[in-house]
Parts: structure tokens; C-alpha cells; sequence
């Protein structure tokens, strides 16, 4: 199982990014996981950003980022999407998306079964 991260870049504060996360692997059925996406600052631990269950239908998020961070998924493409809004310096950091069969504390990364590479955000002010 491959999942393959995009997006992140160089933004403004107030700025806007986006990721896309695109899961391949033969067998791998994109719609029975639940989707996360995580960030890591530099000397920090990985911290939980949201949430997605494997239909949609639920999303969870980090306090720091409700109300500007949206996560979705379209599982025609097999793609998790995370869309950052009024990106903050606290922003920045490597993210990472993840898979996981189960959604019982999905906002626990130790429970995630496939990590993407991490992509950069870098917030100017």
C-alpha cells in the first residue's frame, strides 16, 4: 500500500494550501479506512490535524485548526483531501497523511496503518 502525498508549498499568513493524499495498492480497498492527516514542526511530536471516516461521513480536528482546516475524500479517486485556510506561523510543519482500518480513536496516530511522505508547509509573515 502507497500513499502518495501532494500539495504544501511556501504561503503567506492568511494564506491558503491544499493536499491531496492518493492511495494505491493492490487489494488495498480505499473506502474501508479512515483518513488523517498530521503535522510535525521541527523538535515536536507528530500532532493530529483531522479526520475522516471511511464514508465521509464524520470529520474530526485538531482545536487549532477548526473552522479553517477542511478534510474530505473522494473514494472514486481514492484521494483524502486536506484544504488549510488562514494559514498561521503555528501552521508550518511536515504533514503526513495516514490510513487506518479502525475509526475508535482515530485521532491517535499510533493506530494508523499506512503513513504517506511528508510534505512541507512554510508559513512567511
Amino acid at each position: 500500500v502507497q500513499l502518495q502525498a501532494y500539495g504544501g508549498g511556501l504561503v503567506q499568513a492568511g494564506g491558503s494550501l491544499s493536499h491531496s493524499c492518493v492511495a494505491s495498492g493492490r487489494g488495498f480497498d480505499f473506502s474501508s479506512y479512515g483518513m488523517g492527516w498530521f503535522r510535525q514542526a521541527p523538535g515536536k511530536e507528530r500532532q493530529f490535524v483531522a479526520a475522516i471516516t471511511w464514508s465521509g461521513g464524520s470529520t474530526y480536528y485538531a482545536d487549532s485548526v477548526k473552522g479553517r482546516f477542511t478534510i474530505s475524500r473522494d473514494n472514486s479517486k481514492n484521494t483524502a483531501y486536506l484544504l488549510m485556510r488562514n494559514l498561521q506561523a503555528e501552521d508550518a510543519g511536515v504533514y503526513y497523511c495516514a490510513a487506518r482500518r479502525t475509526v475508535t480513536a482515530i485521532q491517535n496516530l499510533h493506530g494508523y496503518n499506512y503513513w504517506g511522505q511528508g510534505t512541507q508547509v512554510t508559513v512567511s509573515s
